[in-house]
């Protein structure tokens, strides 16, 4: 239905339908909107993050690049099992820490003798890389890779442009021996090195690379530039959250500061460009395994909590789930993220659709949809989505309202939609549902959003 101010509402349990988005097609939007392999990233919704290397063996969270190669040696690994587990967990992606800060490589690299090739596994001849990536194609995941900046082992560090070039040759390693890599993550560590001496790093050279190396690849880290860290690590992500941000608060990773934090957590609604948000968590305490915190495995419950408070809000979830020193995932780790699909599948069981809808704008940043179903049903979660592919995101708060029939009363209230936001409301028996958008983001185009009741 389009309108005097030329907005389209579309209001149906599921994905729009195809003749409303062929109209937002029309009109396209002035606001920035994804590439097609950021939208594709996000729409995975989910990956897996393994913490694996030195760290494991030494009881440590961050090594200081002194450790023995020869402490490396699970005795058991079998990167298939972490690749099936995430499968059967319903997770698409998974994320190898290929170097932590103690510079140990997980495969045999040129550059530097801290490595695999110096340590008894696979008799010096194992590539944990290969394997990795080979355990994704298998179970058809994307691999994606960490090459953690901070090197607490090379001698160069420190010395500027001969880490930079250092750190490049490791990266061009990664990017064409292995094939196609889905996302390549980043972040700012930057520490002092064996020489006591802090680097600087040359990140317009480094993301150059990889688009050069790998075009298709997501480029995670504060600043991007595909996507953005979403402020911490607790698994929650901003309220509101924008997936457009001004680039210019947060040039280069590990950028500080209170605007700085405030931009990675929440976004700009004025944003010039599409950054949106990736939200990284651990299962456990640390992000290394630590026989010690076996106690501190999240419940299916609080995992469940993490998808609500990550996808939900229009982010994606990296969950962190850490390989023992045998080279495998604990059974009580794989239990906790099967039950967590499980519970997940059994909520979003598709439900019946509206039967009839209407859209009108009722001012000039406002408009209200309602929906109503042939027989009343009971509902617990509301799942709004916008086109973004077409449009962008828009709103910047709304309201949800339901009747049984008779009066009607607020089921929800939020501010950002974007991909993706779901809110939890108490069982409740609707027949009419009704989405007022309270206020809409500048320079608005033709509006398209889905509502799902589950």
């Amino acid at each position: 239905m389009l309108t005097r101010r030329g907005f389209i509402g579309a209001a149906a349990a599921g994905a729009l339908t195809p003749w409303r988005t062929a109209l937002a097609r029309l009109a396209p939007s002035s606001r920035p909107r994804p590439s097609r392999d950021q939208l594709a990233w996000q729409r995975d919704e989910r990956a897996m993050f393994f913490h694996f290397g030195m760290n494991t063996f030494t009881d440590r969270e961050w090594g200081d690049g002194t450790e023995d190669p020869a402490v490396f040696a699970p005795e058991n690994l079998d990167a298939r099992q972490w690749t099936r587990t995430a499968k059967r967990a319903g997770f698409r992606a998974a994320i190898l820490t290929a170097k932590h800060h103690d510079g140990f490589c997980l495969w045999p690299t040129r550059t530097t003798k801290h490595s695999v090739a110096s340590s008894p596994w696979r008799d010096g001849r194992g590539d944990l890389v290969r394997e990795f990536v080979d355990a994704c194609q298998a179970e058809g995941l994307k691999p994606g890779l960490y090459l953690s900046p901070w090197d607490r082992n090379a001698s160069v560090y420190g010395d500027s442009p001969r880490y930079n070039d250092f750190y490049c040759d490791q990266l061009t390693e990664l990017l064409t021996h292995y094939g196609h890599i889905h996302e390549v993550w980043f972040d700012g560590a930057n520490g002092e090195g064996p020489n006591g001496k802090k680097q600087t790093y040359d990140w317009p050279r480094v993301w150059s690379l990889v688009r050069r190396l790998q075009p298709h690849a997501i480029i995670f880290s504060d600043a991007g530039p595909d996507v953005r860290w979403i402020g911490t690590e607790n698994g929650v992500a901003g309220d509101p959250n924008w997936s457009t941000v001004d680039p210019a608060v947060v040039p280069v990773p590990g950028t500080s500061g209170r605007e700085a934090t405030l931009m990675m957590q929440h976004g700009d609604p004025n944003g010039t460009v599409w950054r949106p948000g990736e939200t990284d968590v651990s299962i456990r305490k640390g992000w290394f395994h630590h026989p010690s915190e076996q106690n501190t495995i999240r419940s299916v419950d609080n995992l469940l909590d993490l998808y609500f408070t990550s996808v939900g809000r229009n982010s994606k979830l990296l969950l962190n789930v850490p390989p023992n020193r045998a080279g495998r995932l604990d059974d009580v780790d794989g239990e906790r993220l099967a039950g967590m699909h499980d519970r997940l599948s059994s909520m979003f069981t598709r439900t019946r659709e509206g039967l009839q809808w209407t859209a009108d704008i009722t001012g000039p940043t406002t408009m209200v949809v309602s929906m109503e179903f042939k027989l009343t049903g009971r509902f617990s979660i509301i799942d709004l989505r916008e086109d973004i592919e077409h449009q962008g995101q828009c709103v910047a708060r709304y309201t949800v309202e339901g009747s049984d029939g008779r009066d009607w009363r607020q089921l929800s209230t939020g501010t950002t939609i974007g991909y993706r936001k779901l809110d939890r409301i108490t069982p409740t028996d609707i027949l009419r549902l009704r989405l007022r958008v309270e206020n809409i983001a500048p320079n608005p185009p033709p509006l398209s959003i889905a509502i799902g009741l589950y």
